[in-house]
């Protein structure tokens, strides 16, 4: 207790900073949830992050290359669009590096349980994705340009390999990330977190 009111007054300023990056990192990771499903359609942070679930179940599924643009350069990133996805047991995570007095700070996201999140019209850029999926009615080599079971506007350039299938099912779902947009977020029981050091999802 009594370590607590000495250095009371430092955790609240460091508190109050990481909160602050917190929710901007929140604004990054959810910018664009009421401007549909434009893939990259906003510059990106310097910082990926981490995202994962037991299982993420989809409909309407498209994927294809493209890159995420930033203030750090360029990212090749693969972009999977969903017209509907769920993941159980959501979580979500990235570190804010180098903060003064307590050092490297991770913020975490999660929403428990069966449908944790869940998203309308979701399009993601995505550095890696692992797991174990299953794809249904899926159209593998179609021209990015032709997608017509995605959401909106989550379509390649012409010419461009493409996969697209009716639906997704991705057990033991683990990705890192720069982009996410939606035109619909919803989390349940959501939790939000600060912590020092290296917490993140996986």
């Amino acid at each position: 207790m009594a370590m607590s009111t000495v250095v009371g007054r430092t955790r609240w300023k460091v508190f109050a900073l990481v909160f602050v990056v917190g929710l901007a990192g929140v604004g990054l990771m959810f910018t664009g949830l009421t401007r549909g499903a434009l893939a990259a359609s906003f510059s990106v942070s310097g910082m990926s992050y981490k995202a994962s679930g037991d299982k993420l179940v989809s409909e309407g599924v498209v994927q294809y290359g493209s890159v995420d643009h930033g203030s750090s350069g360029a990212h090749p990133v693969l972009v999977n669009g969903f017209r509907k996805a769920r993941i159980d047991n959501f979580c979500q995570s990235f570190v804010v590096p180098a903060l003064p007095v307590v050092g490297d700070v991770t913020v975490k996201i999660a929403a428990p349980g069966q449908a944790g999140m869940s998203a309308d019209n979701m399009v993601l850029g995505v550095e890696q994705v692992s797991g174990d999926m299953t794809l249904s009615n899926v159209e593998i080599g179609r021209d990015a340009a032709t997608f017509d079971k995605g959401p909106g506007g989550a379509q390649g350039p012409s010419g461009a390999f493409g996969i697209q299938a009716d639906g997704a099912q991705i057990d033991r779902l683990r990705q890192v990330a720069w982009s996410t947009t939606a035109s619909t977020l919803k989390l349940n029981q959501v939790r939000i977190a600060a912590s020092a050091g290296h917490d993140e999802c996986f």
